[in-house]
């Protein structure tokens, strides 16, 4: 199925977007970046957790540069691939998920001895600190 003029100018638009390097934006300023209407990146905020803007002291929504690239994000996943809001969600959070793993620490097979002693000293610690408290 080809997408229509309207469509193709979206996707475009999603394409080619700048984010310039400031520290916040309004979010009339990510309005007309991101070529969105400012309810909906109010309803976004409510469906996507990862959309938390700070409010100023005057309640004003202040969005960081990661917030803008996310809303990008979102936009290509329901408006360009055609993800359902939950979709989209269930696709952010199985990205986030591979960033979270650590690669397991390099621990030898067997202990070493020197481990062993060192362990055996902390237990005697333990043991002698124990004996104050009692």
């Amino acid at each position: 199925m080809r997408l229509s003029n309207k469509a193709t100018a979206k996707a475009a638009h999603t394409a080619e977007v700048a984010v310039p390097d400031k520290l916040y934006f309004r979010i009339g300023e990510v309005s007309r970046l991101c070529h969105l209407e400012a309810y909906v990146l109010r309803f976004w905020e409510t469906e996507f957790s990862l959309l938390k803007p700070v409010k100023s002291g005057t309640g004003q929504r202040m969005y960081r540069r990661k917030d803008v690239e996310n809303v990008l994000k979102i936009k290509k996943l329901l408006y360009e691939e055609g993800f359902t809001i939950a979709g989209a969600r269930q696709q952010l959070r199985a990205e986030v998920k591979p960033d979270k793993k650590q690669s397991p620490l390099p621990f030898p097979s067997q202990p070493v001895p020197e481990l062993k002693y060192i362990r055996q000293g902390l237990r005697d610690i333990l043991t002698m600190l124990s004996a104050r408290h009692s």
